[in-house]
């Protein structure tokens, strides 16, 4: 059965063998099977069966206690190694190994994101820190692709640039033959274990022999692998935005519906529309309004803006009506910012002779939830208040762009506002702000 399994393995990379070969023969090769190749090519591609969601539950399976800061992990590997065209699966594995599934019993602590030990040199030296996971997983993929012989521009670890300006892995690089593989990163990255390629490829067999081989639990964070490309980059001109309005969730009737539901629906449209826009989530605009009125509204809403004002006429309809309705026209200037919005006679309206009835008032919601967008997978709430309503966006922005887009967006739309959290991918971030937010 042992050889037999080993065989598996050499199989499974598609990196050796015939088909007619003894067990016996088969075992003893597999011990020096190399794994595969660490730039991605036509013939050596990641297994479709290697899903962010799988390999989620693998490394569940192997940490019944998993920091929740790791949950989407998975989908930092997959995305940030396509981006970098090298096998991420392979080096997923190899953090599982180095990490100890990410239980963090050695020198490096779960705090510092450091998936490889870069620096982490023995004697309780810790190595180096990163600000958040994702950082940590592409600095341990560019480390990985440095070995392949890859001239990297700016290398996230210290010790990746290091090692590139000093050319520690030249001469080393001119003794290998053919393409570099994760067997022969093995030999040089832990020289002293002679097992460390045989480890991994352990690792590796076993999510392939269980979870590759059942259906998907989480497919859902796909989406946080490959979001729609086609999404313009948004800019803080309004004029830039080219007439996008806003997009708000509907659904017929007043069934009730989860935050979560409306958050997803209106992500997904405002991705599908390929424009910049910013959708208010909240119930409340699942309601059709009972003032016929119509709003005077901007193509985008500045929150907390001055408040232009627009002129417009408002005619009497009180012909039929004498004594419920003025007879006057006057001119009224509204605000330009809907809901809220105060009236302002500049000519003089009569008064009917008759007293009115009060207009019925109606609560209003005290705060909204809003998405935004600027086509990244990382995603910020930010707060600000207007027309007496607390805000919540969920601005979606760029990894290493976090703090110069949100201060764009609240200089071009939210002023005054401040950010309350930032989140490793959008979904998250909203079911914070419907936290925050719950009549949304």
């Amino acid at each position: 059965m042992g050889g037999l399994m080993m065989y598996c393995v050499r199989a499974r990379f598609a990196l050796a063998s015939a088909a007619a070969i003894s067990l016996a023969a088969a075992a003893n090769s597999a011990l020096v099977a190399e794994l595969p190749e660490i730039k991605l090519s036509a013939q050596n591609v990641v297994p479709a069966c290697v899903t962010p969601g799988r390999l989620s539950a693998f490394l569940e399976q192997r940490n019944s206690s998993l920091d929740p800061r790791f949950a989407t992990i998975a989908a930092d590997y997959m995305r940030i190694g396509e981006e970098l065209n090298i096998r991420w699966d392979i080096a997923f594995f190899q953090m599982l190994l180095e990490t100890g599934n990410l239980t963090f019993k050695g020198d490096v602590s779960s705090t510092q994101n450091n998936f490889a030990g870069l620096g982490a040199t023995g004697k309780k030296a810790p190595g180096e820190s990163f600000p958040d996971v994702a950082t940590g997983v592409k600095a341990h993929l560019q480390h990985v692709l440095l070995y392949a012989g890859e001239k990297l521009d700016n290398p996230v670890a210290e010790r990746t640039r290091k090692v590139q300006e000093w050319g520690v892995l030249t001469e080393w690089q001119k003794t290998m033959s053919g393409p570099m593989t994760y067997s022969k990163l093995a030999k040089k990255w832990a020289p002293t274990s002679r097992a460390y390629a045989r480890d991994i490829e352990n690792v590796a067999e076993s999510f392939y022999d269980g979870l590759c081989k059942s259906a998907d639990p989480k497919p859902e964070m796909m989406a946080l692998v490959r979001p729609e490309k086609s999404l313009p980059k948004a800019t803080t001109s309004v004029a830039a935005t080219k007439g996008a309005t806003y997009e708000t969730a509907s659904i017929a009737g007043n069934a009730k519906v989860s935050g979560a539901d409306l958050a997803k629906r209106a992500v997904e449209e405002a991705r599908a529309s390929g424009s910049f826009v910013k959708s208010n989530l909240g119930a409340g605009s699942l309601i059709p309004p009972t003032d016929p009125t119509p709003s005077v509204q901007p193509s985008v809403t500045i929150l907390n803006a001055a408040k232009p004002e627009v002129t417009v006429d408002a005619t009497s309809t009180a012909a039929s009506t004498p004594d419920t309705s003025a007879t006057a026209t006057s001119n009224i200037q509204v605000a330009a910012l809907g809901t809220g919005a105060s009236l302002k006679p500049i000519a003089e309206v009569k008064i009917p002779s008759k007293p009115t009835a009060a207009p019925k008032v109606e609560v209003g919601p005290k705060c909204r939830v809003w998405t935004a967008s600027y086509g990244g997978s990382r995603a910020i709430i930010i707060r600000a208040k207007a027309d007496q309503l607390d805000n919540y966006t969920v601005l979606d922005v760029n990894e290493g762009a976090e703090k110069r887009e949100a201060e764009a967006y609240i200089a071009a739309y939210a002023k005054g506002g401040e950010t309350v959290g930032e989140y490793p991918n959008p979904t998250q971030a909203l079911d914070k702000a419907f936290e925050l937010c719950p009549e949304g």
